[in-house]
């Protein structure tokens, strides 16, 4: 007897014991993830900086100033709206070891109006008020160098782009295990040697290495808990896997603030990868790609593993299995089949530019966080909790109210955040706080209702294909988010927001434009995924006719 996969799961348990312990191990991979994708809020945490000036902590300590006096007397004030302060990459230029200077104001002596004294730039180096590190800190990132922090951010999605693309060929040439466990090792390696690099040339190529092998690890088990649970388990299942990487942003915010230096915090993050290599002996290859490789003993063997540990049985006719695609006939898929018929093409279009915004909007809206916050371990831990409720929000109405209207509500609702919260005083921090939330709330449930409609939007030989294409320029915005945030906001703070409101509202709209698939089977031709925004009510009328004409002869 001939089965597919999904029949032998029904036999031996969709989501049993086994599939709850396969969750529970892929979903901490998932939790790990964390530090990597956003962990630049702590590792790069720029904190109020100031030229160090040779001389200036002597005479403060014979003058007996206090510290906001020995910055009053010493630093130039902030500069004109929109350029960068000079009390944080310019000094005066004067000997401060003179002892002509006095102690009531040491520059009065040298011009009465301290804005005609010279400015240079800062030679020996910088003071920073953190009681911690950061590589900011550690590598003077700040300045002239800033744009090396932008560098080390859009290095790590460089890296996601990279592995993300070919870990599609990788995973089904040498397996999901084999593949699981390789990105596992290296990424702790490359975490581990990025915690003891020397200089900022080695922390970045280590940090490179991470993006390269750390989100396609993440990928490999999405795919596996996907390929182990019964076809109804898997969207849930694919929701809560996200979910996981919400509790690692809550476990995140905790370990940065008990672990104020960047090494330590780095070296911590990394440690748990080791003990992922355990999973050799906990978790078996996926039976699907088993089959693939025409390895159906093999296979047999761990669904009757699976049927035992759930406490079920494998009927005894079920001797041959094969894949759900080997049903159809076989087609070679190209690029220009995203992009040949006008609805494909619109489909593909909107879809990659909300993976943009998603992505954009998600990390860009966390690296502001940490610009603009006061207290950047509450604002985070606190935007991260709004990620549960956006999750439920989304397995609630997809199914009742579609897709279409919660995606475009969600993407207009971080927008309209973007955009309100850029106007809003500063003394209302709570309200600011809200609004943030808000808006965090709106892009997350975005980010996983693009996950779970761009396959349903193209026919199955150019399924895999479309997301892979599409989902691409997630990391693409990731790339460009960095810069676009901290050479932004050293014009006005709230910039980066106002364009991350246009991009929101703009994605709001354009996903109007797309046909609702809720309740509708998946595309298999071309010519069914073109007429997947026909009015439903021609085929009606079609039925209508064709029982017409069956009744005629009747008569």
């Amino acid at each position: 007897m001939t089965t597919t996969v999904d029949d032998a799961l029904e036999h031996g348990g969709e989501f049993h014991f086994f599939q709850k312990q396969m969750f529970f191990l892929l979903s901490l991979l998932s939790v790990a993830f964390t530090p990597i994708y956003v962990g630049i809020v702590f590792l790069g945490f720029t904190p109020d900086h100031r030229c160090r000036s040779p001389g200036v902590a002597e005479l403060s300590l014979r003058c007996g100033w206090s510290p906001a006096e020995e910055l009053n007397y010493t630093v130039p004030g902030p500069g004109p709206v929109g350029e960068a302060s000079p009390r944080q990459c310019r000094r005066y230029e004067v000997d401060w070891n003179q002892s002509a200077l006095s102690c009531v104001d040491p520059l009065a002596s040298l011009d009465t109006n301290r804005s005609r004294l010279p400015l240079g730039p800062c030679r020996d180096g910088w003071l920073y008020e953190t009681p911690g590190s950061s590589i900011v800190t550690e590598f003077n990132l700040v300045c002239a160098n800033s744009w090396m922090l932008d560098l080390f951010q859009s290095s790590v999605n460089v890296g996601f782009f990279i592995g993300s693309m070919s870990i599609g060929y990788i995973a089904d040439r040498f397996g999901r295990k084999l593949c699981l466990l390789t990105t596992i090792l290296i990424n702790a390696a490359s975490g581990v040697l990025m915690a003891i690099s020397p200089t900022y040339t080695w922390m970045l190529i280590f940090r490179l290495i991470q993006g390269l092998v750390s989100k396609a690890g993440w990928l490999i088990g999405f795919i596996l808990i996907t390929e182990f649970v019964g076809r109804s388990y898997r969207r849930t299942v694919g929701i809560f896997y996200q979910v996981a990487f919400t509790v690692g942003l809550l476990v995140l915010a905790g370990v940065a603030y008990a672990l104020p230096h960047w090494r330590w915090l780095q070296f911590t993050v990394t440690l748990p990868n080791f003990c992922f290599l355990l999973y050799y002996w906990c978790i078996p290859e996926s039976p699907r790609w088993l089959i693939s490789q025409n390895k159906n003993a093999e296979a047999m063997r761990i669904f009757k593993h699976i049927a035992k540990k759930n406490g079920k049985s494998l009927p005894a006719s079920l001797q041959r299995l094969r894949l759900e695609e080997e049903t159809g006939k076989k087609l070679n898929p190209s690029f220009l089949d995203l992009v040949r018929t006008p609805q494909i093409r619109k489909h593909t279009l909107i879809l990659m530019y909300n993976w943009f915004t998603s992505s954009v909007l998600y990390q860009g809206l966390i690296m502001h966080m940490g610009l603009a916050g006061d207290n950047i371990y509450l604002e985070f831990f606190y935007s991260a909790l709004v990620e549960f409720p956006a999750a439920f929000m989304v397995i609630l109405t997809i199914d009742r109210i579609g897709r279409r209207y919660p995606w475009a509500a969600s993407n207009i609702v971080a927008g309209a955040a973007c955009l309100a919260s850029g106007f809003i005083p500063g003394d209302l921090q709570w309200l600011r706080i809200i609004v943030s939330c808000l808006g965090r709330m709106g892009i997350t449930m975005a980010y996983e209702i693009v996950c779970l409609v761009n396959a349903e939007l193209y026919p199955t030989f150019i399924r895999n294909l479309g997301v892979h294409v599409c989902s691409s320029m997630c990391d693409i915005g990731g790339i460009i988010t960095p810069f676009l945030v901290y050479r932004l906001t050293n014009i006005w703070l709230e910039l980066p927001l106002m364009v991350f409101a246009v991009v929101g509202l703009v994605a709001g709209g354009l996903v109007l434009l797309l046909p609702e698939t809720k309740g509708k089977a998946l595309p298999e031709t071309i010519e069914e995924a073109e007429n997947m925004q026909r009015p439903r009510k021609n085929k009606e009328k079609m039925i209508y006719l064709q029982v017409q004409k069956l009744d005629i002869p009747l008569n």
